[in-house]
Parts: structure tokens; C-alpha cells; sequence
């Protein structure tokens, strides 16, 4: 008999295995832990592994902030073959000969420092008129791109070796490392696709801190839950208000506060009793309900009508 599935709030941190899309991956997590409801944050092809959060239950409220986050890969180029897709999964279209060392990749990488313009692939979930552009692509179509605006970080070679190139690379949201390393083995004057992609960081998280399917299926239930972080880690970015009870019940029913922190104006963690109760946002001296936990609106009500 199947188990029945449970409510459950909080964050995992998975490593994403090989070949498995996000959502088979994210369904996968989602029975290991009998979940009723489950999100993902920033997706990875089958291709790439690493670091993908799963959100459960009211965790996925709060997941804009990792998808904001600045991330960190670590990516294999094979110089001197283009493909159709710029990785592995596409046809060989172009093979030229590689002639390259490391003092020439490095001063090709500094070209990438900071920001500048990049064309998202086809072979992309980007929408075009509601559908995504690999559909397009798959009819031998191709549709008009805008440039989008990148920032890289950080772009470090690892890894030199015949025609393989391997680095590591921080970046900014919307950033396709597919298309940096296609970018990269042009510069260099050989071309490359991508062969390996293993996304190592998304804002404060790490890999080295994630669970991958084999261990989570090993462990009771009692050790898979003791793997999630609690709901507030996901917008540790954020200054923190704590309320007391009348406050936070003012709040919940959609009243605003007169309230001061010293901080700039913005979103706010919010706290009663040292409870993470949600988001608000302070303007002018005046904090309003951003994205509350239902239980806390709930309550309020309650409250509200006794």
C-alpha cells in the first residue's frame, strides 16, 4: 500500500545525478520523502548535475531568492568540434585542429571578466510567443533572440589537458555556461560544445553540502528529514524584524506598521516569539505582508473571530 503523502516545509539541498531531468529528479526526492507538495529552484539539463534545492511545501514561497542568487559551475569544453546543440547531445557541424596553452586560455578567459552581452541557444527553455525555443528548434525553426545582459564573477581555468578544457565559473542569473564555453572555444580559434556541466553553488549554498539520491534512499525517514533546512535559510540575504504577537497578528490580517530598522528599504525577514512567520516589505517607516506562512495568516483569522 502506498504511504500516504504528508505536509511538509523545508529545504533540501540535492545533487542532481546525470541523465535525469530536474522534474524527474525533483519527483524522485518528492516520494523518497512522501511530500505533498515539492519545487525545484533553477533548473539543470539531463546533462548537467549538482546543486538543485528542492522546496517543500511552504518553502516554495520563498524560492526568488535563490533564482536572483549568483551561481557556480564547473564545465568541460572538448576544443576543436561545434555541434549543433554547443554540447554533447548535438551532431558534430565543424572540427578544426587545437592549438592552444595556457597562457592563451587564461588571457581568453580575463576577455569574459564582468558584464556583457550574451545570446541565449535555441536549444533553451527561453519562451517565444508561450512556447519554449527548443520546440521552434526541433521544426528546423529559428526565431529572433534579444541579447541579455550577464556578469561573470569569477572564470578560473582547472584543467588543460589535449583538447579538453575544464573551468570553473560564478556568474549571474541567466547566464548559459553552454554558450560561455561555446564563446570561449571561439575565442580561443578552435571551437568547442560543452561535455560536462556540474553546478557546484547557488548564492549561499554549496555542493559539498548537498545529498544525492543513493544516500537519501539509504536513510530512514527520520534521516531524511533531519537533511532540511529550515524555511528562513532561503532568505538569510535579507534583514531581519522580530514582531510580537499583536504585531504579527496586525500584519497577518493585512494591516500595515509604523516600524523603523536602520536599513534601507526593502523586504524584510519577519519573526514572532523567534518564529520565521515570512516576508514583509518596509517603506517609509511603514512595513507591510509580503509572503506570509498560511499558518500564520490562518491563526490571525482565528483571532480574529473570537
Amino acid at each position: 500500500m502506498a504511504k500516504t503523502k504528508r505536509p511538509l516545509d523545508g529545504v533540501l539541498l540535492f545533487d542532481k545525478p546525470l541523465e535525469l531531468s530536474s522534474n524527474i529528479a525533483l519527483q524522485k526526492v518528492r516520494r523518497l520523502f512522501h511530500a505533498e507538495k515539492a519545487g525545484h529552484t533553477g533548473t539543470l539539463d539531463p546533462l548537467a548535475t549538482g546543486l538543485l534545492p528542492v522546496c517543500f511545501g511552504e518553502a516554495t514561497k520563498f524560492t526568488i531568492a535563490l533564482l536572483d542568487a549568483d551561481k557556480g559551475y564547473r564545465a568541460t569544453i572538448r576544443l576543436g568540434q561545434r555541434t549543433t546543440t554547443g554540447d554533447a547531445e548535438g551532431e558534430v557541424i565543424e572540427t578544426r585542429p587545437v592549438d592552444v596553452d595556457e597562457a592563451k586560455v587564461q588571457a581568453v578567459l580575463a576577455q569574459f571578466m564582468g558584464e556583457s552581452r550574451q545570446l541565449p541557444p535555441m536549444h533553451s527553455a527561453i519562451k517565444h510567443q508561450g512556447k519554449p525555443l527548443y520546440e521552434y528548434i526541433r521544426k528546423g525553426e529559428t526565431v529572433e533572440r534579444e541579447l541579455r545582459t550577464v556578469f561573470i564573477r569569477e572564470l578560473t581555468l582547472e584543467r588543460l589537458q589535449g583538447d579538453e578544457l575544464e573551468f570553473s565559473v560564478l556568474c549571474s542569473k541567466g547566464t548559459y555556461v553552454r554558450t560561455l564555453a561555446e564563446d570561449i572555444a571561439a575565442e580561443l580559434g578552435c571551437g568547442g560544445h560543452l561535455i560536462a556541466l556540474r553546478r557546484t553553488r547557488i548564492g549561499e549554498f554549496r555542493l559539498e553540502d548537498a545529498h544525492t539520491l543513493q544516500q537519501l534512499e539509504s536513510m530512514t525517514e527520520a534521516q531524511r528529514d533531519a537533511c532540511l533546512m529550515s524555511l528562513d535559510r532561503l532568505v538569510q540575504a535579507l534583514p531581519a524584524l522580530e514582531l510580537d504577537a499583536v504585531q504579527a497578528n496586525r500584519l497577518a490580517q493585512g494591516q500595515r506598521l509604523g516600524l523603523t530598522d536602520g536599513f534601507p528599504d526593502g523586504k524584510r525577514r519577519l519573526y514572532a516569539d523567534g518564529r520565521f512567520i515570512g516576508l514583509g516589505e518596509l517603506v517609509g517607516g511603514r512595513l507591510s505582508p509580503s509572503r506570509l506562512l498560511s499558518g500564520v495568516a490562518k491563526a490571525a483569522a482565528g483571532a480574529n473571530s473570537a
